[in-house]
């Protein structure tokens, strides 16, 4: 069997919580510090706006992450950047899945002609660093000790990757 994505459904709920418990429990790759309902998990994966989406990722009938395009903020100059975020069953990083998630994740946003991807990442989280600027994406920000979890002052970095030309026409 080969990896495939999915769109997200009720369904991949639970397997998407479990993953994402792991790293709240885990690490300081998301600075949720508390467990979350499957409630609260819905709000974080689905969405009012077609544009933006959650796809699973299985291999071998096995969900083994999740990948996720979101709105980057709630003002319409922003309306053509989104934020990706990505998350991985422990097992699975290094194989590929990702990069093959996050090809399809930009393939996606092309459609719905954004511009620009945004992936905001923990200071520490050298693998995710290393992951995105595997693939293409170019620091932009890096905020100091915003975030806390295990009792550490934790930096936030942004990267982002420019997926399509823009041409801006004045209304003036």
């Amino acid at each position: 069997m080969g990896k495939y994505l999915y769109e997200m459904k009720e369904e991949y709920l639970d397997e998407v919580l479990q993953i994402y418990t792991h790293y709240i429990l885990n690490t300081t790759a998301t600075f949720h510090s508390r467990l979350l309902t499957r409630e609260e998990m819905r709000e974080i994966v689905f969405f009012n706006n077609e544009k933006y989406k959650t796809f699973v990722m299985c291999e071998k009938n096995e969900v083994c992450g999740y990948v996720l395009i979101t709105q980057h903020k709630k003002r319409e100059a922003y309306d053509d950047t989104a934020e990706v975020t990505i998350y991985l069953k422990p097992n699975f990083i290094g194989k590929g899945i990702g990069s093959m998630a996050i090809k399809h994740v930009e393939d996606y946003a092309r459609k719905y002609k954004m511009h620009v991807l945004v992936a905001t990442i923990c200071g520490e989280n050298e693998k995710s660093i290393r992951f995105f600027e595997k693939n293409g994406y170019i620091k932009c920000a890096h905020y100091k000790e915003v975030g806390q979890k295990f009792g550490q002052l934790l930096d936030v970095v942004a990267y982002q990757k420019i997926i399509s030309r823009k041409i801006i026409t004045s209304s003036l």
